[in-house]
């Protein structure tokens, strides 16, 4: 009796070993190493969002201008009623932005935008109840 007459139960297990004449996996050539000048000729794509450069560069610029809005309302603010509780809470909200514009510099940009959002709210809050 030769192996080819043997039969096999149907729920018999197939054999778990590769055949001796299977090919090897094909390995990819690794590409040889190119010049600056080269990459800037291929059509690479171009990444979704702000580089973290321009993320920074945008941030410094929104707390510049809520910096200086904020002193544009303390000076109306002042016109109207002096008050140290007025000086207190745009004083603090403008140092707020100062420290988002120094936590921007040193790439610390979504923490600054966190603080900044946290910052403005309270600010708001503080002068919708406390302030006169």
């Amino acid at each position: 009796m030769t192996a080819s007459d043997q039969e096999t139960p149907a729920d018999a297990p197939a054999p778990a070993v590769a055949p001796v004449d299977a090919p090897a996996p094909a390995v990819a050539p690794v590409p040889p190493l190119a010049d600056a000048d080269a990459d800037a000729d291929t059509d690479a794509p171009e990444p979704e969002g702000m580089t973290p450069r321009q993320a920074r560069t945008l941030r410094i610029a929104a707390a510049s201008v809520v910096l200086v809005a904020l002193g544009a309302v303390l000076a109306v603010r002042l016109a109207s009623r002096t008050s140290v509780l007025v000086v207190g809470v745009y004083g603090l909200a403008m140092i707020l932005c100062g420290i988002v514009i120094e936590l921007s510099r040193n790439g610390r940009t979504r923490l600054g935008t966190y603080l900044l959002g946290a910052g403005l709210a309270a600010a708001l809050a503080a002068d919708w109840l406390l302030l006169p």
